[in-house]
């Protein structure tokens, strides 16, 4: 039997927001497995469970360059330990310059993203003197530099979502809201095809269980499982997603795109923080420690 420490019980319950005691049962269930509490907890709660899998944590903006002819595009995120920071205007011209700096260079990795010539020096000089300006560890966190089929459309919201679409006919307006789309809905992949089929199976395998809680016959149980599958993929693939601007609120981007002879050939979208796990200071905590010393 795996222990379950406090520490993993505090975490179960950040990631789905479920009762102490609840999340301390799924793991004792799970042995351990902190995936398979969750999924245990979705089955008892419903999807809130899942909801910190896109939780934001670190702070920071995306930038974007697109060439003028719209084949050639690069996006870059770079982290901030503040707010405060990532709305600076020297940090934001910083990123803004970093990302023309990646499309036109093209680095191998992260790593050599340091070394890039940037105004008079190096991408690690400029970054080093603006650390000594605000204050704060300003860190480029991971970038893509690509060409298009068509031709890319961009959107940024708010500095903190990065989308960059590739899109194959149609007009500016139609790629410009394919790219707002793909940032309110954010989508997995374009089409099932590009769904990882680890999520796939976890969804068929909470439908199973949620089906069989609630008594459903257990021939039943597959056919139940794969509608809910397929609902799923509707939910999370970009074709088959309603358009928000969708004036009958039916329309899909599939269908939005035919009636335009378009197509997409692929998307990029950067979420700020996205994964990055944030230490939560606890500021009573901390004056008491102060106070001991």
């Amino acid at each position: 039997m795996a222990e379950i420490t406090a520490g993993m019980v505090k975490e179960l319950r950040e990631r789905t927001d479920a009762p102490m005691m609840d999340c301390k049962k799924a793991l004792t269930e799970a042995e351990g497995d902190m995936t398979r509490a969750e999924e245990i907890l979705r089955v008892r709660f419903g999807n809130k469970a899942s909801k910190a899998a896109g939780r934001v944590a670190a702070e920071g903006s995306v930038g974007i360059s697109i060439s003028a002819d719209g084949k050639h595009a690069a996006m870059i995120e770079v982290n901030s330990e503040t707010d405060f920071c990532a709305k600076n205007d020297d940090f934001l011209s910083f990123v803004r310059e970093l990302a023309e700096v990646v499309a036109n260079h093209k680095p191998a990795d992260i790593a050599a993203v340091a070394g890039l010539k940037m105004g008079n020096g190096t991408v690690e000089d400029v970054r080093t003197q603006l650390v000594g300006k605000i204050g704060e560890n300003i860190t480029p966190r991971r970038f893509l530099a690509v060409d298009a089929q068509g031709k890319f459309a961009s959107y940024v919201h708010g500095g903190k979502i990065g989308v960059l679409v590739d899109v194959i006919g149609g007009d500016e307006t139609l790629a410009k809201d394919i790219a707002m789309h793909i940032a309110a809905a954010k989508p997995k992949s374009l089409d099932a095809s590009g769904v990882d089929a680890a999520l796939i199976e976890a969804e068929r395998r909470v439908a199973i269980e949620k089906a069989k809680e609630a008594g459903k016959p257990a021939e039943m149980l597959e056919k139940i499982a794969e509608g809910t599958v397929q609902k799923f993929l509707k939910e999370v693939t970009l074709l088959s997603q309603v358009f928000v601007k969708a004036e009958d609120g039916k329309q899909t981007i599939e269908q939005l795109l035919k009636s335009k002879g378009a197509s997409v050939a692929s998307f990029n979208m950067y979420v700020v923080g996205e994964g990055i796990e944030k230490v939560v200071t606890d500021f009573a905590a901390e004056v008491a420690a102060a106070a001991k010393v």
